[in-house]
């Protein structure tokens, strides 16, 4: 069995690859544009890793790393630069293939992919990560117990500490600029991002925390799989400081644009260390849907609370892991929610320390 990291060495895809060769028997093949880096991390990892030049600019690279896995894992950001030039990739390999995207943009035109995926046989899943990722499951997990759903509401909190590296830095500033997808009444529509702000809740040691509109997958696809009125994603950094500062170059239009968003990321990136400073390093998100259940109203909610590495790249191992296993039935392309069956999935993030709470 071979499963192929695309983006293996970043902060986040080193922890699928730490996932796959801990929790399986597959090759684990390394693929970054840093190659002397996967090197050298394939050395320190053992035999069953290696290490492959990719360039998500060349879709012929991609597809000439792709080619003969059993599965892969779409780990290089920002995704929504990259998140649909690597799932057509994968589709063009013949390759079934699982991403971590966490920005919205992409999203659609991934799940526009599902008829072509089928044709090939394959299963392309995007948002497998924290959030999208567990929210979503945790949304289906929830909304079975439920007769009808009514709201689906969800927050994330990150803390400034628990991650680094470039593409982090450009996903929060896409998702915190201009307007953002919500779901409300029934209707995709979009909401000013760092509106709407509220106090949220999270498990320990996180607490409480003020969270707001900010873009996210989620509303976008859970209405696809979930009839619920309302689907809201709402997030924060912390400590709360660093949203002032993105609120402030938003309102100064300093990340207004790709091209801004890339050049103020990168002078950041190169002092990012200030921006962790005063943060612990945890993440996490909560979960609540609302509905009635035997003619009465219900809430059920869900919180967790872990290192965001592992909240994010664990899900995705677990989803590369069943697909090249064929453990997922369904062809096509999906989020989440529309292919992974809550229970085990929730096991195997148990089996790793990950705690659901109900809350």
């Amino acid at each position: 069995m071979r499963i192929v990291v695309l983006g293996g060495c970043g902060d986040m895809g080193s922890h699928v690859v730490q996932d796959l060769l801990q929790t399986s028997e597959a090759e684990v093949v390394i693929a970054d544009y840093r190659v002397e880096v996967a090197k050298e991390m394939a050395s320190k990892l053992g035999e069953r890793a290696k290490a492959a030049f990719v360039d998500a600019t060349d879709p012929a690279s991609l597809r000439k790393v792709l080619e003969g896995a059993n599965a892969a894992v779409g780990c290089i950001g920002p995704f929504y630069k990259f998140a649909f030039p690597l799932a057509k990739a994968a589709l063009e390999a013949g390759v079934n293939y699982v991403d971590i995207c966490d920005d919205y943009s992409p999203v659609e035109s991934i799940l526009a992919l599902d008829e072509p995926a089928r044709q090939a046989g394959i299963t392309i899943i995007t948002g497998l990560g924290w959030t999208p990722g567990i929210t979503n499951v945790l949304a289906r997990q929830a909304s079975r117990q439920l007769d009808e759903v009514e709201e689906i509401n969800i927050a994330w909190t990150g803390s400034a500490s628990d991650s680094k590296g470039l593409a982090v830095i450009m996903h929060v500033f896409y998702a915190s600029t201009g307007e953002v997808p919500s779901w409300i009444d029934g209707k995709l529509v979009k909401v000013k991002a760092s509106s709407g702000k509220e106090t949220v809740e999270f498990p320990a040691p996180l607490g409480k925390v003020k969270v707001s509109h900010c873009g996210h997958p989620e509303p976008i696809t859970i209405p696809r799989y979930i009839k619920a009125k309302t689907v809201t994603l709402k997030g924060a950094l912390i400590p709360d400081w660093n949203n002032k500062i993105v609120e402030i170059f938003a309102a100064l239009k300093l990340i207004d644009t790709p091209a801004k968003m890339e050049r103020m990321a990168k002078l950041i990136h190169s002092i990012e260390g200030i921006f962790r400073v005063g943060g612990i390093a945890c993440s996490g998100a909560k979960v609540t849907v609302k509905g009635r259940k035997n003619g009465q109203p219900k809430t059920i909610s869900y919180g967790v609370a872990d290192r965001m590495g592992r909240l994010t790249g664990i899900p995705a191992s677990i989803g590369a892991q069943w697909l090249a296993k064929g453990l997922i039935p369904q062809k096509g392309a999906f989020a989440p929610e529309g292919c992974i069956e809550p229970e085990p999935f929730l096991e195997e993030l148990a089996k790793r320390g990950i705690k659901i709470v109900e809350m």
